[in-house]
């Protein structure tokens, strides 16, 4: 039994489709331990309580150091024996102790075709928005593990979701969530539990 933890700072949609995915049995063998939210106000936490998931709020301005955060976050995730971490809108900076930790166990998901429209500053709507700007006929998302650089990460996954005529960044932004973020993150959780995601350098090797 994989067991998840995951990290979220406001709704909890990415969050939703993977509790989905686990409920009608596409996630054999996987279970959501634990949801750690950087804010108290984040409605994730009532989607976790909703679905008898251990939610709790890990805030890390309650913390003196970036090292002292992480420690707290090993600590919770160790607590409930977490195997990975999963970040769903997880807005908060995660240090170089937490990810060290957790090499190669910590996947996230963005809202675009890494490498574009990604790094420091690129969460919300800012890359739907920079999307739209720059004029791109095709965006996406891309599901990845986390490394210390901003969505640098080895790529696991992607999905390209087409710009359309009249688009907004929020009409993007759903579309691109509704079409390519629900549908890769259980998809990536998946191929981790059955053991068929290898990392070779900066590449990942899916194994049939």
């Amino acid at each position: 039994m994989l067991k998840i933890g995951v990290l979220v700072s406001g709704g909890g949609t990415n969050l939703q489709a993977v509790i989905d995915k686990i409920e009608d049995g596409y996630l054999k063998d996987c279970v959501i331990s634990t949801v750690v939210s950087s804010r108290r106000e984040a409605f994730a936490l009532e989607r976790a309580k909703r679905h008898g998931i251990p939610a709790v709020v890990i805030s890390k301005r309650n913390y003196p150091s970036t090292v002292d955060y992480d420690k707290a976050l090993i600590a919770h995730f160790e607590k409930y024996g977490v195997g990975l971490i999963v970040t769903a809108g997880f807005l908060t900076i995660l240090g170089e102790t937490f990810i060290r930790r957790y090499s190669n166990r910590i996947i996230n998901v963005h809202p675009s075709l890494i490498p574009s429209f990604c790094g420091d500053g690129y969460y919300g709507l800012i890359p739907h928005q920079k999307a739209l700007e720059y004029g791109v006929k095709v965006t996406g998302a891309t599901v990845h593990f986390i490394e210390y650089e901003t969505d640098a990460g080895p790529i696991i996954l992607q999905k390209p979701v087409y710009v359309e005529e009249g688009d907004t960044p929020e009409s993007l932004q759903k579309r691109v969530m509704e079409q390519a973020e629900w549908e890769l993150l259980p998809q990536a959780i998946k191929l981790f539990s059955e053991g068929r995601l290898v990392v070779e350098g900066r590449k990942v090797r899916i194994l049939r």
